[in-house]
């Protein structure tokens, strides 16, 4: 399964999520200390009252600026041209400025002791912040044209082979694959990735893919710079620093619970790495794939290594491996995009919760469309936070984009829990949380479910759990250092151990030393791989992924517990089990109202993510594994 994201902003999360990503690039923490540290001559002591009413109506103003420039946003993403990066760049820009000056307003009520709910505004008010700009307008306007330049030249990107260059340069009528170019959008592209066994083919297009990110390079190192100030004059470190600071803990302290979770996970990610390199050694040879050492980026089966799910077939495991091909099913049975979301959403509302509303049928983008560009990077959208949810997607009927509407329609479910608290709550307990709940959903994506909903005819008997197991870390336990290396390559940079004149270097140490893949081909500094990955342009934080696949088995193995689940993990599902449906809405409901170790209690009965879950559901697997293992190297 893929993972995905809803786009910065409040497309995924509300007003408070919009904070994290904007909370007002502009405002100067430290002009803003200064300007509160000395108070007008003769004013006096504003009131708890007065406080109240100032939170309240910068939640309304906000509010209403964020709709606009959500709007703004959804436009740009789906119809991609230099008018619609401006205008929502203008809209952004706009919304920063609100921010800017309440933030700066509300310095006036430091001191007051409020209500928690109030105070609890005041602080994510204060220092919810994912994109700051520097206080100068000149340098904030530059901040948000970067950013939707740069978001937009990974919308437009393809390869065009030799023999389709020539083509694609001249005047065409359409910008979308398959328009007779000859030239390979992502989508195309990710298609060959995972069908080919040619490793010729599978090289050029991953090569070939990696062109569209060098011209990124200047931009993004300027969006740095920027970034960066901007950071700096609210009292941050850098930009790593603030990014660290939104998980209620030190910076210093959320990257140790990173690497501490990283750690519990580590042996089974290297045992499934060690089989499957022997696994590749057999398909290509030695000469292509060293037994002992890194396994080349571009033999994983997606453009990234990031989930390895695409090379099953590869894979040699007993009882006849999955039993069952979901994504021929899907084929066979002539299942539609919309179908393919009305599962999706049946499995929410077997658990209790109501069916989307009309407009999202109306408003949601499913296919790609013939005759533009469109960021088809999958997400989900709230634009009024409140009932126009959508999801944006270039559907292909498989079984990864059926996973996938899963994850993203439980961002939709999400936020319409969240909807009546206020609008500096609407959002995830953190942004992990947001990225867990619809993969904890597709856990539940089980043969015994597909029996239910009609996809499949009978469940395939015990013996194939190692192929069912297999399957699944091929996607959530190969994607795990991926997960987490976006980030420790970003925070480098944004700290300065990593510089402009190493950006690319530093990123294959990285993939290197967590996920134990190389380039096959050499790279430079006149590339910039990490720009052919989404997250990157669009400013995405990535380590909430990470989490997120820690917290989706944390979540899982709760709510299997409340349903009365009796039996090994990876066999459970809870659809149709209204308990479980209850148990997560009630979570869901509370939003960012409360810190998140408070909402991981209201689910878990925990108040620590605990990656113990993915090794009790991954278990006969891991044991598997070791066997096959046994006398060859592990790691790299």
């Amino acid at each position: 399964m893929t993972v995905h994201s809803p786009r910065r902003l409040s497309q995924t999360v509300s007003l408070i999520a919009l904070l994290v990503a904007l909370v007002a690039g502009p405002v100067a923490w430290r002009r803003i200390e200064a300007a509160a540290a000395t108070p007008k001559p003769g004013a006096k002591q504003p009131t708890v009252a007065e406080a109240t009413a100032f939170i309240e109506a910068a939640e309304r103003r906000l509010q209403d600026l964020s709709i606009k420039s959500d709007r703004a946003n959804w436009v740009q993403s789906n119809f991609i041209t230099e008018d619609t990066e401006k205008i929502a760049a203008d809209a952004n820009e706009a919304l920063i400025g609100a921010v800017a000056e309440e933030a700066l307003a509300a310095r006036r009520f430091e001191g007051l002791k409020l209500s928690a709910d109030v105070a609890r505004k005041f602080a994510l008010l204060k220092v919810a912040v994912e994109l700051p700009a520097p206080n100068n307008a000149a340098e904030r306007g530059e901040l948000t044209e970067i950013a939707a330049s740069l978001e937009g030249a990974y919308g437009r990107g393809k390869y065009c082979p030799p023999a389709a260059a020539s083509a694609a340069s001249a005047p065409s009528g359409g910008g979308a694959e398959g328009a007779g170019d000859g030239c390979l959008d992502i989508n195309a592209i990710t298609r060959i990735m995972a069908d080919s066994r040619d490793p010729k083919q599978l090289l050029d297009v991953w090569r070939g893919w990696h062109t569209i990110s060098p011209p990124m390079r200047p931009k993004y190192q300027r969006f740095v710079e920027l970034a960066n100030k901007g950071a700096r004059e609210q009292g941050f470190k850098d930009l790593g620093a603030l990014w660290r600071s939104s998980y209620d803990m030190p910076p210093d302290a959320f990257a140790a619970e990173v690497e501490r979770l990283w750690n519990q996970v580590a042996p089974l990610y290297w045992s499934l790495h060690a089989y499957m390199r022997t696994q590749l050694v057999k398909q290509y040879g030695a000469q292509v794939v060293p037994p002992d050492g890194p396994i080349p980026a571009h033999l994983l089966g997606n453009i990234w290594a990031q989930q390895w799910g695409n090379l099953e077939p590869l894979v040699a495991t007993p009882g006849g491996g999955l039993g069952y091909d979901l994504t021929k099913i899907l084929v066979d049975r002539k299942v539609d995009d919309h179908q393919m979301v009305r599962f999706g959403e049946g499995f929410f509302t077997s658990l209790g919760f109501d069916p989307l509303p009309a407009t999202f049928w109306e408003r949601s983008l499913f296919v790609k469309p013939a005759d533009r560009d469109v960021v088809c990077h999958a997400s989900a959208w709230d634009l009024d936070s409140q009932e126009d949810l959508r999801i944006k997607m270039c559907i292909e009927i498989n079984d990864e984009d059926f996973r996938t509407i899963h994850h993203e329609l439980g961002h939709n479910f999400y936020q319409r829990a969240y909807r009546r608290q206020p609008s500096m709550f609407r959002g995830g307990a953190n942004g992990a949380f947001h990225e867990a709940i619809g993969d904890t959903i597709a856990l539940s994506i089980t043969p015994a479910y597909l029996k239910k909903i009609g996809l499949l005819d009978t469940v395939p008997p015990p013996t194939g759990e190692i192929g069912y197991l297999m399957k699944m870390a091929l996607d959530k336990v190969a994607f795990l250092p991926f997960g987490l290396l976006i980030d420790q390559w970003r925070w480098k940079v944004f700290s300065g151990e990593v510089t402009p004149a190493n950006y690319n270097r530093a990123w294959w140490d990285l993939r290197l030393k967590y996920q134990g893949v190389v380039p096959a081909v050499a790279r430079t500094e006149s590339d910039f791989d990490p720009g052919a990955k989404y997250h990157v342009p669009a400013n995405v934080s990535y380590t909430r992924y990470f989490l997120a696949h820690i917290l989706q088995f944390q979540f899982h193995r709760a709510l299997c517990r409340e349903a009365g689940f009796q039996g090994p993990l990876y066999q459970c599902s809870i659809y149709g089990n209204e308990a479980a449906g209850k148990k997560l809405r009630a979570m869901l409901e509370m939003g960012q109202s409360r810190p998140w170790p408070e909402a991981l209690y209201a689910v878990t009965g925990e108040r620590q993510m605990d990656a113990t879950a993915i090794i009790d559901y991954f278990a006969p697997l891991k044991k598997w594994l070791d066997e096959q293992n046994k006398g060859k190297k592990i790691g790299v």
